[in-house]
């Protein structure tokens, strides 16, 4: 019986760089009331949003994730043929194959990096972190990119009266690299995909009829999904602490999915999370960019020095699937 070649990749690995993409469109909440009956107090109340971003014809999920991509590999320092991985997670991309991933690798410029797709929602940016840091510490790749991008507001119905607020366009990535010490926790990941109703696209893509019906859409049961974020995701948030090996009194940061402001406030409550914790709030401007909410959010806050390189932050997405991931790392 042959015996394998033992991995050679790095003993962990961590993030190393972070760059995000919003759209030159901000959109506030008067526009979104010009079709549907509600009002601005209600949207703020209800979701916390004011603003979000709508990208344009040029503004595609490749642009975008070119545009956070750059940035990212330049605040890790190294080059684009560095990169051995990129990993795009996305729900909005409508080419079925290739890959977008493959266009981006290739007009980023990496050397013939591994490339592919992923589709987890609003998890999806933990589902390709978590990916990363095997193929790092595996030795497939030395560095990956993992983005996550939407171009939601191309699934938006704008006479939803529950979700036509919701939603934003945008791309954050990150460089993941090779770490001597522990910086990417265990990741607490699942789904439950008895609930996958509660959010949907309307109609699919072999079924649409463009004579009668409305473009496909993504649709949502907005108290039973609020039900689940604030309940279950609290207690998956909390086996990722408890998988790091950390408590509450130990985070710096807390970056949950950017989804509705009064579930990260619940998720807050129930986590006991001290004051000295800073919170993500980026859904107060950006909206729910589903797999691209995290590493924007994470973004931001070190671009305002809300959050600082080497910070211990917990990161939880949750969403269509139903599916979920949580890790905590260390800041690049």
């Amino acid at each position: 019986m042959a015996k394998l070649k033992p991995s050679k990749g790095a003993p962990y690995a961590r993030v190393l760089g972070v760059g995000g993409y919003r759209p030159t469109r901000v959109v506030p909440n008067e526009v979104i009331l010009e079709k549907i009956d509600s009002s601005d107090e209600w949207i703020r109340s209800r979701s916390g949003i004011q603003t979000r971003h709508w990208a344009n014809d040029e503004e595609t999920v490749a642009a975008m994730s070119i545009e956070a991509s750059g940035k990212a590999i330049a605040d890790a320092g190294i080059s684009a043929e560095q990169i051995g991985g990129v990993i795009v997670s996305t729900v909005s991309h409508f080419k079925q194959t290739p890959a977008v991933a493959t266009e981006i690798a290739d007009k980023l410029g990496t050397d013939k990096a591994a490339a592919f797709d992923i589709s987890a929602g609003c998890a999806g940016f933990g589902y390709g972190l978590t990916l990363a840091k095997g193929m790092i510490v595996e030795g497939s790749a030395e560095y990956v990119l993992v983005i996550g991008v939407e171009r939601l507001s191309d699934l938006t119905d704008l006479e939803d009266r529950a979700t036509a607020f919701l939603f934003g366009d945008g791309a954050g990535a990150v460089v993941v690299g090779p770490s001597q010490e522990p910086a990417i926790g265990p990741t607490v990941w699942g789904s439950e995909g008895d609930k996958s109703e509660t959010i949907k696209q309307t109609v699919a893509w072999n079924e649409y009829d463009s004579s009668t019906d409305k473009f496909p859409a993504i649709t949502q049961e907005g108290q039973a999904v609020f039900r689940w974020a604030v309940f279950e995701m609290a207690k998956v948030a909390q086996q990722a602490l408890d998988a790091a090996g950390i408590s509450p009194d130990d985070l710096d940061v807390f970056i949950p999915h950017q989804a509705n402001e009064r579930i990260i406030d619940s998720m807050v409550k129930t986590l006991k999370l001290p004051e000295h914790v800073t919170v993500a709030r980026d859904v107060r401007t950006t909206g729910n960019t589903s797999a691209a909410s995290i590493p924007l959010a994470m973004e931001r806050l070190l671009a305002t020095g809300e959050a600082k390189s080497s910070d211990t932050a917990l990161v939880i997405g949750f969403g269509a699937g139903l599916v979920y991931a949580a890790t905590v790392v260390t800041l690049p």
